[in-house]
């Protein structure tokens, strides 16, 4: 019965995170459109949202009694503090959409040594998470789906940049 609280408590963490996040992304996009960026790619957005919260609804459903594998919830924490450093570096630009304003791209923090760090902590989460509940197959589908979606919405965001 321990590990239920441990895992629910992992869970409570994700859903609690991606909330504010969304919160933080709405307000940042809301900012953005005033001063004058744009939208792009808005299309595909829809489906980063249902592979997002499907992938979330798999964690709750099937991992909410599963034991916390310590090793990869060790993994995950570090990717937190990436996905922070990643969120600090972007600051106000940081939005779940492709909003370009035309501004200089961010350069500082991870955005020093890689154009989409954000995408990469993504990638990772999205295998870590559902490992530190033992979930190998959410991994290993959401993954494969990850990558589908990765690969639309990367295209449309370097679209979006080289036309600024």
């Amino acid at each position: 019965m321990e590990h239920h609280a441990a895992s629910l408590a992992f869970i409570a963490f994700l859903l609690l995170q991606r909330g504010a996040e969304l919160l933080v992304a709405r307000r940042n996009t809301r900012r953005l459109l005033a001063q004058g960026a744009v939208e792009h790619g808005a299309s595909h957005y829809p489906l980063i949202v249902a592979m997002h919260a499907a992938w979330l609804a798999a964690i709750c459903i099937w991992g909410w009694s599963n034991p916390v594998h310590p090793g990869w919830l060790a993994a995950f924490v570090v990717l937190q503090g990436l996905r922070i450093w990643v969120l600090v570096s972007l600051g106000p630009r940081w939005t779940t959409r492709i909003i370009v304003l035309d501004a200089p791209l961010v350069a500082r923090g991870p955005y020093r040594w890689m154009s989409h760090p954000n995408y990469a902590v993504v990638i990772a989460e999205i295998i870590v998470a559902p490992m530190a509940l033992g979930l190998w197959g959410v991994a290993a589908l959401f993954t494969i789906l990850n990558a589908c979606v990765l690969t639309i919405r990367i295209r449309a965001e370097s679209r979006a940049l080289a036309g600024r």
